[in-house]
């Protein structure tokens, strides 16, 4: 949902997640189910080995992150937390550029970068002269679009990994139905959504996996013969979209997000770090965090005590920036938001004095339980105080009828937040986990 005072709700889900809260501006990952390939012969889009270029060294796996700071470009919304990313051709790895503005998201999997940035020659992913696409759908129907093609990445100083990324283009060939209609709100450039592109460092190696592997007409990938995009294509696992921190060498079972508290009263900027990898270095040890374990949809749950005693489903999600829950009692203190302020503010949250909750989040295996305490305040008042404050701790929005607990960027302040990757161990154990 964007305000259009510029506010942004920014929603990531899981994959394969049935998320449906408005979120014009997204960093979710594809919405399988949402819609399908055409029924027709679909190509079969296998993978190319690239060599990792570069070597490893102790301390260079941390990647700076500012929240609505430096590393943001102009178009900001609230709680925006951005890195640089480096990208190179695959056929010149000297042949490189560096990419501000890109939204750290640990709600997605792998790199989506708007092509019209890109002036560094990358490598298509074809099939008996067919091109690989993708139209990636998100819980309002708005999406996007673009070519695939493997590009070096490189994230903090780390060697250069040969990945497949999405390049975002509306305008490449004939996007699919899911990806042109008016009602998907096409990303059509960096200004009008916020960012350069979205650096996705879940709980998963690739954005699809086994199902686009197997399956054409999931509505994920496409094959494009010259601008015909109408067919399917089944992707092998390596050729999919893919998170790069999963590539390196070394540090690839995860990621670790420090930043710093916030101030009840909010703050115009924030500085930070990505670690890359879990107990692989000196520098990102998983000493003193309790682990909690996640499903294969990437969620765990929690109970939210002022909407009742069940467990929902649950995520954390630094691409979402704001809490994102379901709305208490009003004997809780907190009113919509468009009471007063009008229809553009439905959903966000307003409180006269800010409103202390606890809610309970559990592992998906039910091994591990903590009570996390947050508060929420005036989100029309932080947003409209006129001092150039970006960044707020104390933010919510309602999750509508979704029956979901998004832990959005306002759960990172303050706590180091473990990001486990699937099929990948540490000191914790395997993952996919979260840990803090």
């Amino acid at each position: 949902m964007k305000f259009n005072n510029g506010l942004v709700l920014i929603l990531s889900c899981a994959l394969l997640q049935a998320c449906s809260l408005a979120a014009k501006s997204s960093s979710s990952v594809t919405a399988i189910g949402n819609n399908t390939a055409a029924t027709c012969k679909a190509s079969s889009f296998s993978s190319k080995s690239f060599p990792i270029v570069g070597t490893q060294s102790a301390g260079n796996n941390i990647v700076d992150i500012t929240v609505n700071g430096s590393k943001c470009g102009a178009a900001q919304y609230e709680n925006e937390p951005c890195a640089s990313v480096t990208i190179c051709s695959t056929s010149d790895p000297t042949n490189c550029q560096t990419i501000d503005n890109i939204l750290v998201d640990t709600g997605s999997y792998g790199l989506r970068v708007f092509s019209s940035l890109i002036t560094v020659p990358l490598t298509p992913i074809t099939s008996n002269g067919t091109n690989l696409a993708e139209c990636v759908t998100y819980g309002d129907n708005s999406s996007q679009w673009g070519q695939i093609q493997y590009a070096y990445v490189q994230l903090g100083s780390e060697p250069k990994v040969a990945v497949p990324i999405m390049t975002i283009n509306s305008n490449y060939a004939s996007p699919p139905a899911a990806c042109t209609a008016a009602e998907s709100y096409p990303s059509t450039d960096p200004a009008s959504s916020g960012f350069n592109g979205i650096l996705g460092v879940g709980l998963f190696s690739q954005d699809c996996g086994a199902l686009c592997s197997q399956n054409a007409n999931v509505g994920a990938y496409y094959t494009c013969n010259g601008s015909d995009c109408s067919c399917g294509a089944t992707v092998a696992l390596a050729a999919q979209v893919t998170n790069p921190v999963s590539a390196l060498p070394i540090d690839n079972n995860g990621v670790i997000m420090k930043l710093g508290s916030v101030p009840a009263s909010g703050a115009v900027s924030l500085n930070g770090s990505m670690y890359l990898g879990i107990d692989t270095q000196a520098n990102n040890s998983s000493t003193g965090v309790a682990k909690y374990s996640a499903d294969t949809n990437g969620e765990f749950t929690t109970q939210f005590a002022a909407f009742g005693s069940s467990y929902m489903p649950s995520f954390i999600d630094s691409g979402s920036n704001s809490y994102i829950m379901p709305s208490p009692a009003a004997s809780y203190g907190l009113t919509d938001c468009s009471v007063g302020h009008g229809s553009n503010w439905a959903g966000a949250f307003c409180a006269a004095t800010p409103v202390s909750f606890s809610a309970i989040t559990r592992s998906a295996d039910l091994s591990a339980s903590t009570s996390i305490n947050f508060t929420i305040g005036d989100y029309y008042g932080f947003s409209n105080n006129g001092s150039g404050y970006k960044v707020f701790g104390e933010v919510s929005v309602s999750s509508g009828s979704n029956k979901l607990f998004d832990w959005g960027l306002p759960f990172f302040y303050g706590r180091n937040v473990y990001v486990g990757i699937e099929g990948k161990t540490s000191m914790l154990g395997a993952g996919p986990y979260w840990a803090y």
